[in-house]
């Protein structure tokens, strides 16, 4: 892998910042009075394809060679990379192949479709989609992009820390939701090169706990389940991004189902803010170890807001 530096993570903000949003930064007094912190929201769910991962998705086409580029990407996804890599292909100029279980929701279909993405359908498990992706590859010539373990993705997901720091240079945590790794192990990088003793904590539902299990021990850790109400964090680490994972993450806090739905509610109520379960999870990490957080100066990533409207849990 590459060596990681702060002149890299410039770099890549440099190539980034022409093709996304700056996410506002908002903050609530009543939120901060009742956990007893200060609170800094980084509000990905208003980044262009409604998550923080089309960071990492015009990063990593950025820096593919021409040559490459001309024979486009490809992903397997039913989630927020879909659209991601859909909508920064087509701003860079480059075709996207999408690969989707079949019984992925329509909607999903059509916002990767409405981005200029082409969906190809599979059956609805992991070796599906892994030959359907193959075929592409072989077919087309497209370079496959994982959606979370791939060295420029991950860079990509830490520019949105790098804003956060920029806009607060005084946080003492930083906090991600943990499901394929690649926004956790960004932010976790950024904190590192660009805070003042600024440390990285995720959120992670106990249903669906591999990184904690995986930190605790030292080695990557496979999830028994994918019972969550956080449907963006049923993904689990990889290679590349597990070892920045253990090197700048300094811990994992696991959270109840009850716990994110009520903290996505309070989200919804008091910011007025439309975020999906994913999101919520840092915040309700938050709220379970208030005293561990009490006084200090927190920012959260709030990575997506790309929510059935018609499947809320309150």
């Amino acid at each position: 892998m590459t060596r990681i530096t702060k002149n890299l993570l410039l770099e890549c903000k440099a190539i980034v910042q022409e093709h996304i949003h700056r996410t506002p930064v908002l903050t609530s007094t009543l939120l901060n009075e009742l956990s007893g912190v200060d609170l800094f929201f980084k509000c990905e769910n208003f980044q262009r394809a409604g998550s923080f991962k089309m960071r990492g998705a015009v990063h990593a086409i950025s820096k593919l060679t021409a040559a490459q580029q001309a024979k486009g990407v490809v992903t397997h996804s039913s989630g927020n990379f879909a659209q991601a890599l859909s909508l920064a292909a087509r701003s860079i100029g480059v075709k996207a192949y999408i690969v989707m279980p079949n019984n992925a929701p329509q909607v999903k279909k059509n916002a990767v479709r409405s981005y200029g993405g082409e969906v190809i359908e599979c059956e609805p498990n992991l070796a599906a989609r892994e030959k359907a992706a193959e075929e592409i590859v072989e077919k087309h010539g497209a370079t496959f992009l994982h959606p979370s373990n791939n060295f420029n993705v991950i860079l990509g997901q830490g520019t949105a820390a790098m804003e956060l720091l920029e806009d607060h240079p005084d946080l003492d945590f930083i906090m991600t939701p943990v499901g394929g790794g690649g926004l956790i192990a960004g932010t976790a990088l950024a904190a590192h090169f660009f805070g003042h003793r600024c440390n990285t904590i995720g959120g992670e539902p106990f249903n669906v706990d591999d990184a904690y299990q995986s930190l605790k021990t030292g080695q990557i850790v496979k999830n028994e389940s994918s019972d969550t109400i956080a449907d963006g964090l049923r993904t689990e680490l990889g290679n590349i991004n597990f070892p920045i994972i253990m090197d700048y993450v300094e811990m994992i806090i696991r959270v109840e189902e009850k716990e994110i739905i009520d903290a996505m509610h309070l989200l919804w109520e008091r910011m007025k803010i439309i975020i999906e379960p994913s999101c919520a999870v840092p915040f309700a990490a938050l709220l379970k170890e208030k005293e561990f957080f009490k006084g200090k100066k927190v920012g959260i990533v709030l990575s997506g807001g790309n929510v059935d409207l018609g499947n809320l849990p309150f």
